[in-house]
């Protein structure tokens, strides 16, 4: 279930990278940023309202809000960046560059998680590392 998830995730990626280079010609890439986060913002609570309790709301911990907070605070400084890139460079080139943070992620996970780091992960994390470098240079 959750690889359908996953490619799901990838396939609206994908849109994502192709409307927003659309998307950033003739604007600021931080405006079309900026753009991009009140429509996710709307559509995210918009869902939450939905479907979550709100007591839920009011039950989340100080530590999982400051973990959440901070992930905010990355994925917002990687779509200014990401809104850079797409705004200067060939959508073709830079949306498999920035899939290297596939590879930082198998790094930061084993190193703050534990997340076990297997042949197969090594082996995969290099193949992606390369093929994004390959399609981006």
């Amino acid at each position: 279930m959750w690889q359908t998830y996953a490619l799901l995730s990838a396939f609206f990626a994908a849109l994502t990278a192709i409307f927003a280079k659309v998307g950033v010609s003739g604007v600021n890439s931080n405006l079309a940023t900026a753009i991009r986060t009140v429509v996710i913002l709307f559509i995210a609570w918009g869902i939450v309202f939905a479907t979550v309790p709100l007591r839920e709301i009011r039950e989340i911990s100080r530590h999982t809000l400051l973990f959440l907070v901070l992930s905010g605070m990355a994925t917002g400084i990687s779509w200014l960046f990401y809104f850079k890139a797409l705004q200067i460079g060939e959508a073709s080139k830079v949306a498999p560059l920035e899939k290297i943070s596939v590879a930082f992620t198998i790094i930061l996970a084993f190193v703050f998680l534990g997340d076990p780091l297997s042949v197969k992960t090594i082996i995969g994390g290099v193949l992606i590392l390369g093929g994004a470098l390959v399609l981006a240079l």
